[in-house]
């Protein structure tokens, strides 16, 4: 026999089972509670910004066989989980050239950030400070030196360039060391610039130029062109007012590169940058063993394995495949930085497990504050600490110095 609800018994059972979220009023929030991962802050970033604006940060060079290795390296690898290892209490905290990180990661050097939010270079300092992170400056920054680290009491290291002329190079590094910045980050892949082909076939200039061939991308993405047009103009802010271009005028960063950096760059000139710099040497652009074994016999403090994010050479090796190799020979003589395919909390698990003491990475949280500005930023880097401890939870480790190669397959 068929039962029949009485019209309140079926108002009872609607309000036992209808939830009616609030209403969020602010447009930066509703995107965040929709992004789960970096993929969501890339599609989002894609959607909000010109074509060539997210080419030039979601691209690399040639057939961007590189850039996908670096990624496909980290899921290529497999955890071997252990049970019943009393995880109740994780912590992800570690020390980075001496001195504690809230975990493992190290944001990259990023050129002209302002072309993803306004504030740039600002924003990303201080969301890093926020985290407890380690973020190195860029020669190429659109904030200055000095400006960055009025925004942030956190932990700044500064990367440097070779550039023809060595006197802006020690000029430059004078104003870090002045700013209290803690390291010196070396980029040692940029001797020519890599053929980046998406920027080739828009004609992308720095700064984004907008005219007759992208007033109809800028009109598609009105808040972007908004914020673009209403904000100062776009600089190489370190280097503004030298006549080795400042960007106030549009140029090819392949033509910025191969005019104003110095290929005749080589080991000798280290032992310069001693000599004007107190601070740790980090080395950035390593890809491969033997490069890894001079820099720790020369005495540097660290190298970060790189190979731009596949932005210079096509078909370099996948970073996190040269992590295990590269810590059995160097042996603890300096330390590791694992730079490229970061997109999770558990490939920074996966690169410290090989023999990494951090990994590093600059197109994710790039991908975060073009998405959602600075609060953006905060997310991702939230993110990353909660994917790291609930990925040592489940492979049953609790502290950074139990990861090692037999966490892996």
């Amino acid at each position: 026999m068929a039962t029949h609800l009485s019209p309140t018994s079926i108002i009872e059972t609607l309000r036992s089972v209808l939830r009616f979220a609030p209403i969020e009023f602010d447009a930066v929030e509703r995107r965040l509670k929709r992004m789960a991962n970096v993929e969501d802050f890339r599609k989002a970033a894609r959607r909000r910004m010109p074509r060539g604006v997210f080419d030039y940060i979601d691209g690399a060079a040639e057939d961007e066989r590189a850039k996908n290795a670096n990624i496909a390296a980290f899921s290529n690898t497999i955890f071997r989980p252990r049970v019943l290892r009393n995880v109740s209490k994780v912590s992800t905290s570690t020390t980075v050239l001496g001195k504690p990180v809230a975990y493992p990661f190290i944001l990259a050097p990023t050129g002209f950030t302002r072309i993803a939010d306004p504030q740039g270079e600002l924003a990303v300092a201080r969301a890093a400070e926020r985290a407890g992170l380690p973020y190195v400056l860029s020669t190429l920054a659109t904030r200055s030196i000095e400006e960055v680290r009025s925004v942030s009491g956190g932990r700044l290291w500064f990367q440097v360039y070779a550039w023809r002329d060595r006197g802006l190079v020690a000029e430059m590094i004078a104003r870090a060391g002045a700013a209290s910045y803690e390291a010196l980050v070396l980029t040692v892949d940029t001797a020519v610039a890599g053929r980046r082909e998406r920027d080739v076939r828009r004609g992308f200039s720095l700064p984004p130029m907008i005219g007759p061939g992208t007033i109809v991308d800028g009109a598609l993405h009105p808040a972007w062109t908004w914020d673009f047009v209403r904000s100062d103009p776009i600089r190489f802010a370190n280097v503004s007012g030298r006549d080795v271009g400042d960007g106030s005028t549009a140029v090819s960063l392949a033509a910025y590169i191969d005019s104003q950096f110095d290929p005749s760059l080589s080991w000798s000139d280290i032992e310069w940058l001693r000599s004007i710099w107190d601070g740790p040497i980090v080395l950035k652009g390593v890809q491969s063993v033997e490069d890894a074994r001079l820099a720790a016999d020369i005495g540097l403090a660290a190298i970060a394995l790189s190979n731009h994010g596949g932005r210079q050479l096509d078909s370099s090796p996948a970073i996190f495949d040269l992590v295990a190799p590269v810590a059995d020979a160097v042996g603890g003589r300096l330390e590791i930085y694992c730079d490229g395919g970061v997109r999770r909390g558990n490939d920074i698990v996966k690169a410290v497990a090989a023999g990494a003491t951090a990994a590093m990475g600059g197109r994710a949280y790039l991908y975060a504050l073009g998405a959602a500005g600075e609060r953006g930023v905060d997310r991702l880097l939230e993110m990353f600490g909660e994917d790291m401890r609930r990925t040592m939870s489940l492979i049953g480790e609790t502290a950074i110095d139990g990861l090692n190669p037999d966490c892996l397959t």
